[in-house]
């Protein structure tokens, strides 16, 4: 069976991480973020993949190769320009089998694919589309059905008024080959959502109500969630099996003086000082260094940071290379890119953003 995933996008909203790193790519825990969706296809019986890539794209393929590591084949299609999801779809038309799975490349996911594909398969659907119930579906596009399964209409952010279901589309589709036979020319910008879902209806278009874990992570606020939620076991995920099985904390050929609090991964290489503490909710990367006294908790450290003594960081997405000096206080969402270096006593806060390479000078500020 094959998928298509949509991976393409430039990944603004997560700048400055993205700014250097190819979205699919971007570290989640221990793994590129694309990882987690090709484990979970392969666990459904998926086993060739077409990534659609733009930006960075031969970081992407750098990163994943053929596949072969991963138990899957692996294709690239790259886009000149930024097409829609309709567009990249057309794109790969040529590597297409007859059905196939289509998915958002932003989603972190455990929906159950097997169970979505039987429903296509008894209803005869020209196309399904996976859906998931969310608190509040006004910032979302609002799916409803008929009694048989068929999706009846869809209502873009509905007004509170219009919200008398809770569905809204997963990001992940499986489709007829033919669906893209009406479909305008390749090269051609397309939304298969807004401009093909729609000419479907009452012409095989179903909707599959699923249940399970799905989060979009396109957001610095939403990638924190992630990983927490796969620290803490809530999505399936194969580095979170692991990370029950060690008791919640795994520091494999890091250098530990200092306190580790569950749930925490600490990658090779990395030092722990004495007198700091790190975590829980916290993952390390690669030759990262907690200096004494510093405490680092619900924050990512990506491979080579270093964090200076007394400093603290909380809810923090630190890019690869940073170096943040001694008691600066990191709190609140705060991306910083990578390379960048925080000068001694700096405080940031509220959402702050600061690009790759940027040099703060002490007692710097910014929310």
């Amino acid at each position: 069976m094959q998928a298509l995933i949509l991976a393409g996008g430039e990944g603004t909203r997560l700048r400055p991480l993205t700014s250097t790193i190819p979205k699919p790519v971007v570290p989640l825990v221990d793994r590129p973020f694309i990882v987690y969706m090709l484990e979970w296809l392969s666990s459904h019986g998926i086993d060739e993949v077409i990534l659609s890539c733009g930006f960075l794209a031969d970081g992407v393929r750098r990163v994943l190769g053929d596949g072969a590591a991963l138990g899957v084949r692996l294709h690239y299609v790259e886009e000149p320009e930024p097409l829609g999801t309709g567009g990249a779809l057309k794109l790969a038309e040529d590597l297409l089998e007859e059905r196939f799975f289509m998915l958002n490349g932003d989603v972190l996911a455990d929906l159950d694919l097997t169970a979505q594909l039987e429903q296509h398969e008894r209803t005869g659907a020209r196309a399904t589309l996976a859906l998931i119930g969310v608190d509040d579906p006004s910032a979302y596009g609002l799916v409803r059905l008929n009694p048989d399964g068929s999706v009846h209409e869809f209502v873009e952010k509905p007004r509170p008024e219009q919200i008398d279901s809770n569905l809204i589309s997963a990001g992940a589709y499986i489709l007829e080959r033919d669906v893209l036979d009406g479909m305008a020319p390749a090269g051609t910008n397309i939304s298969i959502e807004r401009e093909v879902f729609p000419t479907l209806i009452d012409r095989g278009l179903f909707g599959y109500a699923a249940s399970g874990y799905w989060l979009d992570i396109g957001t610095p606020e939403r990638y924190l969630q992630g990983t927490y939620d796969i620290l803490e076991g809530n999505v399936i995920t194969q580095i979170g099996q692991r990370l029950r099985e060690a008791g919640l904390t795994l520091a494999e050929e890091a250098t530990v003086e200092g306190e580790i609090v569950a749930p925490a991964i600490v990658g090779a290489g990395s030092v722990v000082e004495k007198h700091a503490v790190v975590g829980g909710r916290t993952v390390l990367g690669r030759n990262v260094r907690v200096q004494e006294g510093a405490r680092v908790e619900n924050s990512v450290l990506l491979d080579g940071a270093t964090v200076g003594a007394g400093a603290t960081i909380n809810r923090a997405i630190v890019g690869p290379a940073v170096a943040i000096g001694e008691c600066c206080q990191i709190d609140g969402d705060v991306v910083i890119g990578e390379g960048a270096r925080i000068g001694p006593n700096s405080v940031l806060g509220a959402g702050a953003r600061i690009f790759p390479g940027v040099e703060l000078p002490e007692a710097a500020t910014s929310s």
